[in-house]
């Protein structure tokens, strides 16, 4: 076994590592700061998952190759079903640590406020608190399931927490069923929690039947089982590959007791046909329960209104857009030296001083849209007039002299100019003037973050999709104040609010 040597390193001349946070069978994560991001960034500090073939004692050239495609099949899974409660891709790269080892990596978005099995040992959650976050884990898997994925290994531990602990986001699609071609026989996930039909501690059990097409309910019943986790405190590790028929004594007595128990020992059937069959009918379900929840409300609370379907929570920093898609050189050991897939050459992690230099991306300027401004946004004063010493001052005649003639070299030059214009339009040379936006409606070329400013460095308000129409209401520098008149497709979440900011790169006139 080889660990990667990236401790106190700069990666791809953009990454600090940081720390390392773990190591699995096949990949070791690091935290760490980029920095191209700006100061303020939610994405900032990020997770480095670098794929490590050499963690495997019996490596060969054919699950080294299995390898690099399942670690490829990871982004793949994360771009198809980006969402606000599914943790991001932000990036990838392959690179070679300090002893020369080529690995490949994703650059994920980091969740500071750590994990829902740790978050629940800690603090008793009640009821609404579960709930809340169960609705957000079933947003983010139902549009998994939407776009043919399974997780696979749904538990406590992938479920991470924002910093303030509001959102929730589902991690680690490592073994997630990407492609319906995918073998549903491979035993995968955390033996409390995986439903028996690819279960770990299912191998070799009498009578247990040795393959089961994936679906939904797999991750149903994980699901559940991590639910009783952040209810209850406690894991089901007495129900492993059973269905939970009773709850911990702490709990028999709740008021929500009896419905949490019927609902759990339905999704955690053996027999996946018996489960729910999707999220919707899951959540349906869990209507009652919710229902006791709001109960619980004080007069002067709003209650939370009954989704038919669960509720996505959005952090801040989320973009439904995906980074430049990963493809990683799966023909050719990794031992050896390669040049990536686009071409590029590959980089040598660097070391860096042991104390990580505070550096920052320069940001646009404001005065790119606000040219009385300088760059920490306050008013520039600019004299109308420059003072100088009153011996110096010319006389007035001569001042009105000079103004004369600047005035009539300046008229001159302007005739000229509109003269030459008006005979390279007329002979055919230049082609007639018109106002691009005169009839105030342009069209969206591609998918374009719709932004309550005209500058890229705040949180977008949604996505604009491509052949949108919009109006354009206001102009600045490269920015166009618009309203969206019509959408090109459907997107979730839906935009708050038609009026916002586009570059107006991504606009035509129509």
């Amino acid at each position: 076994m080889s660990e990667l040597s990236l401790e106190n390193c700069r990666l791809d001349k953009r990454y600090d590592i940081v720390k390392i946070l773990g190591r699995g069978s096949y990949a070791e994560i690091f935290l760490a700061r980029d920095n191209l991001a700006y100061e303020g960034s939610p994405h900032r500090t990020v997770v480095i998952k670098a794929l490590n073939v050499f963690l495997q004692d019996d490596l060969d050239a054919d699950l080294e190759r299995t390898l690099v495609e399942n670690f490829q099949n990871e982004a793949i899974a994360l771009d198809r079903v980006r969402h606000p409660n599914i943790i991001s891709r932000l990036g990838h790269g392959t690179a070679r640590d300090l002893e020369g080892i080529t690995f490949h990596y994703l650059v994920l978005e980091f969740m500071s406020g750590g994990d829902l099995q740790k978050h629940s040992r800690e603090n008793q959650l009640s009821l609404k608190a579960a709930l809340r976050y169960i609705e957000q884990v079933c947003a983010g898997l139902r549009h998994a399931h939407q776009n043919g994925i399974i997780h696979r290994d749904i538990k406590p531990q992938n479920l991470l927490l924002s910093q303030d602990k509001d959102v929730v986001k589902i991690a680690d699609f490592g073994v997630a069923r990407v492609f319906q071609s995918d073998a549903p026989i491979t035993r995968v996930g955390t033996n409390i929690y995986a439903p028996p039909e690819h279960s770990p501690l299912a191998i070799g059990t009498a009578g247990t039947e040795p393959i089961r097409s994936l679906s939904p309910a797999s991750d149903i019943y994980s699901l559940a089982k991590s639910f009783y986790t952040i209810l209850t405190g406690e894991s089901p590790r007495f129900y492993a590959n059973q269905p939970i028929t009773e709850l911990p004594l702490s709990c028999r007595n709740e008021e929500w007791a009896d419905e949490f128990k019927r609902v759990i020992l339905k999704a955690t059937s053996d027999d996946p046909g018996k489960r729910h069959s999707s999220i919707d009918e899951f959540w349906s379900d869990l209507q009652d329960l919710r229902k006791i929840a709001a109960e619980y409300e004080t007069a002067t609370t709003v209650r939370s209104k009954l989704h038919s379907i669960p509720q996505p929570q959005i952090a801040k920093g989320y973009s439904p857009l995906a980074p430049r898609e990963a493809k990683f050189d799966t023909t050719k050991n990794l031992r050896k030296r390669h040049p990536l897939i686009d071409g590029r050459p590959e980089r040598l992690a660097e070391p860096i001083a042991n104390e990580l230099p505070q550096l920052r991306l320069p940001t646009e300027r404001v005065e790119t849209y606000w040219p009385n401004t300088v760059s920490d946004g306050t008013e520039r004063n600019l004299p109308s007039e420059i003072e100088s010493d009153s011996s110096k001052k010319p006389t007035q005649n001569a001042s009105f002299r000079r103004l004369a003639t600047r005035s009539v070299l300046a008229v001159a030059l302007v005739a000229a100019l509109f003269g030459t214009s008006v005979f390279l339009r007329n002979s055919g040379v230049l082609p007639s003037i018109s106002n691009p936006f005169a009839a105030e409606m342009a069209r969206a070329t591609t998918d374009i973050n719709l932004r309550p400013g005209p500058t890229a460095n705040n949180a977008p308000l949604g996505v604009v999709t491509r052949n949108s129409r919009v109006k354009v209401v206001r102009k600045e520098g490269d920015w166009y104040q618009v309203d969206v008149v019509e959408q090109g497709r459907a997107v979730e979440p839906p935009l708050t609010t038609t009026r916002g900011w586009l570059h107006s790169r991504y606009l035509v006139s129509e």
